[in-house]
């Protein structure tokens, strides 16, 4: 039996103006649905996708940030964000969704999906990784 790969897909646009941060949600959800190994990074302007009460009215944009919720549903629990991309970008972690999955190994416990890294152990985090996907 082979090894199980490790998949990251690499957020670093902003959630609306480009096709990038839909095309890459559909993309992990197709993947998780398939039982990869699947997690997410969240860097530069991509931290924006995360941010809580989006309001896409008026720019012609479908708002698809709800979508992020079901991550969890996908076994999709890992969600990297960087830090120094927050900070440069006057956020911090209560602008962002609170994303959770259920662990069923301890009676359904309802854990965070986000987890908050700095550069340099995102970095790690990457090199780790079998497969990488940038959008």
């Amino acid at each position: 039996m082979s090894e199980i790969k490790k998949f990251m897909y690499v957020n670093r646009k902003a959630p609306y103006g480009t096709i990038y941060a839909w095309e890459s949600l559909e993309v992990v959800l197709i993947g998780a649905a398939f039982d990869q190994n699947v997690s997410l990074a969240f860097i530069d302007d991509g931290v924006f996708q995360l941010t809580a009460d989006q309001d896409t009215s008026g720019s012609g944009f479908k708002n698809f940030s709800p979508t992020y919720a079901a991550l969890g549903d996908y076994g999709v629990t890992k969600i990297y964000v960087e830090r120094e991309s927050l900070e440069e970008r006057g956020l911090s972690l209560d602008d962002l969704q609170q994303l959770t999955w259920e662990d069923e190994d301890e009676d359904y416990a309802e854990k965070d999906s986000i987890r908050l890294v700095s550069r340099a152990e995102l970095a790690e985090i990457l090199a780790e990784q079998d497969v990488l996907f940038n959008f």
